[in-house]
């Protein structure tokens, strides 16, 4: 089985030097990606149920894997929301998936975004990174036809680094195209 370009890039490139870089002598001490999540809250489908099949029928387009109906915990009167209500799917991208979708998110969807400037760096403390695209459509397999509604897409990138620092290094190394910051921020 054949591996995906970034996947290859990480064993001959990126491991190496981010090993040097963070200066560690174990070389299982390197971090590398878990998993990315891909995530549609879909607050619509509370009155209709077809919205919710579309952002299945999209992020499954997305991800190449069928997604999960993500179900409400508790009910919430205001909201007209019952406990048990399908609100959202998702999708967990593991391996050669996880490889591919990183590649087309760096070099196919983001640069597609209007006005791109860089996206923000917005870690969890934990190595962790999260990203909200506002419309999942500047992903070329999604087309968006007449009285489709525009849905936002929620990634979540899990690493193994165990704080921001590394993290970040990890997906810089990748080509994320993170924001600049000025010089009186650093």
């Amino acid at each position: 089985m054949q591996k995906a370009r970034l996947e290859k890039l990480f064993i001959e490139k990126i491991h190496p030097d981010l090993k040097q870089l963070l200066a560690l002598t174990n070389s299982m001490k390197v971090p590398f990606l878990k998993k990315i999540v891909l995530n549609i809250g879909v607050k619509e489908a509370i009155s209709d149920s077809k919205v919710l099949n579309q952002a299945e029928e999209m992020l499954m387009a997305i991800s190449g894997q069928k997604p999960s109906r993500r179900l409400a915990r508790k009910s919430i009167a205001s909201f007209k929301l019952r406990e048990g209500m399908a609100i959202g799917v998702m999708v967990s991208l593991r391996r050669k998936k996880m490889y591919e979708f990183l590649d087309r998110l760096i070099n196919l969807a983001l640069p597609r975004i209007r006005d791109f400037q860089g996206v923000n760096r917005a870690f969890d403390g934990m190595g962790n990174y999260n990203l909200g695209i506002k419309e999942a459509s500047v992903f070329p397999e999604i087309d968006l036809g007449v009285g489709q509604k525009v849905l936002g897409l929620n990634i979540t990138i899990h690493t193994s680094a165990g704080n921001d620092a590394d993290g970040f290094k990890l997906l810089e190394l990748f080509g994320m195209p993170f924001k600049k910051l000025s010089k009186a921020i650093k």
